[in-house]
């Protein structure tokens, strides 16, 4: 028995549609489920074939006795997920007039996108930003999970405290206190999905208090100006010097909110001098001012101990982010951040009515990986790992473009290559790895306000992430930049 199509057509009009019979066969299973489910999936099976389209609108549906006949079952199964769905609007009937398929019902799309960004295999990727997932620790954290599964208290399943577990906060608290001489009270750390969501809450609630432009480094991150206009500030491009953000320009912009990367600048991989802080500072208390400290991958240098972080020098004048993106995977989407005593409250609040907490169990397992030691070896490992990555790309450099310059590699996860001017223009250089299957930027790409920097005609300078790419394929996406140019 197949259904017949034709919207107000009359019982047991034409044939139905090849679609129409294929739909039926979707229905086979439902009829050879367990007698106690096997009404369910029928009416699941009737209402994936509408929704999917297999049965369009204006389809008419065999009798009850019919179908029950085709499919071996009771009539009563078929008139029950017949009413169901006609109470749900899949359906339409009349008296006398038979079952249709109604035209409230629009067929699903066929497909769910992925819009994570990915990079094509046969590809070089050397576009900075990402760690290399592949150090995960899947042994410990699933270590990990099972602890917290077997120890975590009932009620810890409910809502949380929109700061974060007060186990987290104290584990955070000492954590970034020895590692990045944060001054860290665990009253106002606040857990966060990440740096973005961090930016996000801060900038809100400036705004409420009347703030409308955020300075940015230039150049800097690239999603800076959308997550500002999104809490409704403007951007103010900010150009650096060797030292770090140039002081002169931040005065003279009337900014009363900065956002850096003072530890290892983004990208051009400084370190703010000492006297750089120390202005940074007084240009702060100077205007009733503020610092965002992005700390995004303070915990890597190579070569001496990690610059510690400025908000250990005032604490009320700098609020102070950083994330798990980098040290274990973005994925995880779990970061933190420490507000001035002055803006606690306010963003407390704004976290609270974001979205009630960061989840509790994601909390709980990574305060034990901290507690354990686990987050301590996962950062040397990523170190060891990241430093022969580091000296690979250099070394290929040095190899295939003889002369060139390489800066920003203390630390951090990338580098700045200037290549000699024989090399450029840069435009033209890009181009032409782009068609050899490589994937990289310049630093003019990261400018906010059209320049990043002063640099000769010819001269090619690329920010180069090398972190999630093997040394081999460093070396062999650095001799296929070569052979391209």
């Amino acid at each position: 028995m197949t259904p017949s199509t034709g919207p107000g057509g009359p019982p047991g009009g034409a044939p139905g549609s090849a679609a129409g019979s294929a739909a039926w066969e979707l229905l086979l299973p439902a009829a050879s489920a367990p007698a106690r489910a096997r009404g369910r999936a029928l009416q699941e099976a009737l209402r994936d074939a509408v929704r999917s389209g297999r049965l369009p609108p204006g389809t008419r549906l065999p009798s009850s006795r019919n179908l029950a006949a085709d499919l071996k079952v009771s009539r009563g199964l078929v008139t029950e997920a017949y009413e169901q769905l006609t109470a749900e609007g899949y359906l339409r009937s009349g008296r006398g007039a038979g079952t249709w398929v109604g035209d409230a019902v629009r067929a699903a799309r066929p497909r769910v996108r992925d819009l994570a960004p990915r990079s094509p295999a046969d590809r070089v990727d050397f576009v900075p930003g990402t760690p290399d997932l592949s150090l995960f620790p899947r042994s410990a954290w699933a270590a990990a999970q099972r602890g917290v599964l077997t120890e975590l208290p009932h009620e810890s399943l409910g809502y949380p405290d929109p700061r974060g577990l007060p186990r987290l906060r104290t584990a955070l608290a000492e954590l970034l206190a020895r590692r990045r001489g944060v001054v860290a009270d665990p009253e106002r750390i606040m857990v966060v999905s990440g740096v973005a969501q961090a930016t996000s809450l801060l900038a809100g609630v400036l705004h409420a208090r009347g703030t409308r432009t955020a300075g940015v480094e230039d150049p800097g991150s690239p999603q800076h100006h959308a997550l500002y206009a999104a809490a409704g500030l403007d951007t103010v491009a900010l150009p650096l010097d060797d030292e770090g953000l140039a002081t002169g320009p931040l005065y003279a912009s009337g900014v009363r909110l900065v956002v850096t990367t003072p530890a290892h600048q983004f990208p051009t991989g400084i370190a703010y001098s000492a006297r750089r802080r120390a202005e940074l500072l007084g240009w702060a208390r100077s205007v009733d001012g503020l610092v965002l400290e992005d700390d995004y991958d303070g915990d890597f240098r190579y070569d001496r101990a990690p610059v510690g972080a400025l908000q250990g020098l005032d604490p009320e004048r700098v609020a102070y982010t950083g994330s798990v993106s980098k040290s274990l995977a973005p994925g995880l989407r779990l970061g933190w951040l420490l507000v001035p005593d002055w803006l606690a409250d306010a963003v407390v609040e704004r976290k609270r009515t974001t979205d009630l907490g960061h989840p509790a169990l994601d909390q709980a397992l990574f305060a034990r990986f901290v507690e354990r030691g686990d987050y301590d070896r996962q950062l040397r490992a990523c170190q060891r790992a990241y430093r022969e990555r580091r000296d690979a790309l250099v070394a290929a450099l040095a190899e295939h473009f003889p002369g060139a310059r390489v800066t920003g590699i203390a630390a951090g996860l990338h580098a700045i290559a200037t290549l000699p001017g024989r090399h450029g223009p840069e435009e033209s250089f890009l181009a032409r790895v782009r068609e050899a299957g490589v994937a990289v930027r310049s630093l003019a790409a990261y400018g906010h306000g059209g320049s990043a920097g002063t640099r000769a005609a010819q001269e090619v300078r690329l920010v180069l992430g090398y972190a999630h790419l093997s040394p081999g394929r460093i070396r062999a996406g650095v001799a296929r930049m070569a052979r391209a140019v």
